[in-house]
């Protein structure tokens, strides 16, 4: 977009870029303050081109989070960037709308909310807060009863799986939690119920179920989960509950999958969190959680404040926050209704499908994810012996394409799958045209050298025991973990380090 506007000096109009060199002579010091100031127009014009060189969100396949809204939710963002969500009695139409949204999440999960009384539950600024928020209550619960017991309370543990989002890993470390993964296997990529009921013992605070892994998007088993623990609970007499992580899954199942039981009509579930950016349609920096009951959240987590102007409940890691995503996630629920949702998420779903046919046609992968669950195309080369997953991905960058390689977690680290989520503004033309820049990209690596002849070779050069003792050759399966090891290696490099 090109911007006129008057240059002080010459009294002329220029263009913005002209405008903001004459400004910005030298570059910009790094790490440090500018010493002096310079005008609005080339202020923007500086940052306007240097965020020329980021990705285009829409094309950007890695991510779950909402890269389009309409114009009228925009306005309405705009109109409340200013405002101080924390802020409630001066903005108690803001706070009521919150509220409002979670008495609809915990509907739509089937919460027991009786004549009169309103959900618990709050808006974070995403899934991570609120899975912080949900592990806290089930940390106190189970300190208060092993208290009350007189049992030793110092070593609280919570069972997952090996594909559980980092933020659980986070939890477990910030509030000194032993985090127990149920390893994954070749084919298997979600939580096995059956190893994770094996993995509770009185320490456990919670088992934690996904719906709607990252993946490969399937929802784990929710309702197995629920049937083995209760059999245990019963047994061995403790109460060990159950956390639903449906960032991903939660406003997906409720429209297309209504006869799935993985909420609140299981007694044992007893919170759930979601992420209203991702299917909940709504830009960056939201989510929620929700309790079954008011009992299942811990009073003493709750502060009240009154120095802003009236008594505030509040809990929260996080305080000072903005009102636009709240306020964008209400005009979502209110513009949308259930059958706006169904509606989006099944044509996500279709979609994906013709995503996945297309992918097939070419030869060269086998799925990995499932028809059920987020709608979103995992995908592994058949054959890795001369080129991998990373290389394709790296390739599809010419054309714009954000399409993540990455290796599966323990005991699966040798699969390296591509992965595609399918959004609302990501169309059947874009699913097709991805198809063809795929299948361009393979049948150029193929015409080039092995790069991964070239890597395994470096580096397992001195690993002799890898050989076949029979052949003195690399098993095929051997050459696909060298050079997953070799491009996870080259993928690492490119990290920057920042959350």
């Amino acid at each position: 977009m090109v911007i006129s506007t008057t240059d002080p000096a010459s009294d002329q109009q220029v263009h913005s870029s002209t405008f903001a060199s004459r400004y910005v002579r030298q570059p910009l010091p790094r790490f440090k303050m500018p010493n002096s100031s310079m005008p609005r127009e080339a202020a923007r014009q500086v940052i306007t081109d240097e965020l020329m060189l980021d990705g285009n969100p829409r094309l950007n396949l890695a991510s779950f989070v909402t890269t389009w809204m309409e114009p009228e939710c925009d306005q309405l963002m705009l109109a409340a960037i200013n405002k101080n969500y924390v802020d409630m009695d001066e903005y108690p139409v803001t706070t009521e709308l919150q509220n409002r949204c979670v008495n609809m999440i915990a509907n739509l999960y089937h919460a027991p909310i009786g004549d009169g009384e309103t959900a618990v539950g709050v808006g974070t600024v995403g899934s991570s807060e609120a899975i912080m928020l949900a592990g806290l209550a089930f940390k106190r619960k189970w300190q208060q009863k092993r208290k009350a017991q007189g049992k030793p309370y110092d070593k609280p543990n919570i069972v997952t799986g090996a594909n559980v989002q980092v933020c659980w890993e986070k939890f477990a470390r910030y509030f000194e939690v032993e985090l127990k993964e149920v390893k994954l296997k070749e084919g298997y990529y979600v939580m096995d119920p059956v190893k994770a009921v094996d993995m509770v013992d009185e320490n456990t605070i919670c088992v934690a179920a996904i719906l709607g892994s990252t993946l490969t998007g399937e929802f784990e088993n929710v309702k197995l989960l629920h049937e083995l623990l209760t059999n245990k609970n019963k047994e061995t007499g403790w109460d060990t509950p159950i956390h639903v992580d449906a960032a991903s899954g939660g406003f997906i199942a409720p429209f297309v999958y209504p006869d799935l039981e993985w909420d609140f009509r299981l007694p044992l579930v007893k919170s759930i969190n979601v992420s209203g950016h991702k299917y909940g349609l709504v830009y960056a920096g939201v989510g929620w959680v929700v309790w079954r009951t008011k009992e299942d959240l811990p009073e003493e987590l709750v502060f009240h404040i009154n120095y802003l102007g009236s008594d505030q409940p509040t809990f929260t890691l996080n305080f000072s926050k903005g009102s636009s995503q709240i306020i964008a996630q209400y005009y979502q629920f209110i513009r949308l209704g259930f059958e706006g949702y169904k509606n989006i998420i099944e044509n996500c779903i279709e979609n994906a499908r013709i995503l996945k046919e297309g992918i097939e046609k070419i030869g060269r992968f086998e799925i990995v994810s499932k028809d059920v669950g987020v709608p979103l195309v995992a995908f592994a080369l058949k054959d890795s012996s001369k080129h991998t997953v990373f290389e394709i991905s790296e390739n599809l960058r010419r054309f714009g394409w954000i399409v993540p390689a990455y290796t599966m977690p323990a005991d699966a680290q040798h699969v390296a799958v591509l992965r595609v989520v399918v959004r609302e503004d990501f169309g059947r033309s874009l699913a097709e045209r991805l198809v063809s820049h795929i299948e361009l990209v393979v049948k150029e690596l193929e015409l080039l050298p092995s790069r991964t002849a070239i890597g395994s070779a470096h580096v397992d050069a001195v690993q002799e025991e890898n050989k076949d003792p029979k052949s003195g050759k690399k098993t095929q399966r051997e050459i696909i973990e060298d050079a997953t090891r070799t491009w996870r290696r080259f993928v690492n490099s490119k990290k920057t380090g920042v959350c």
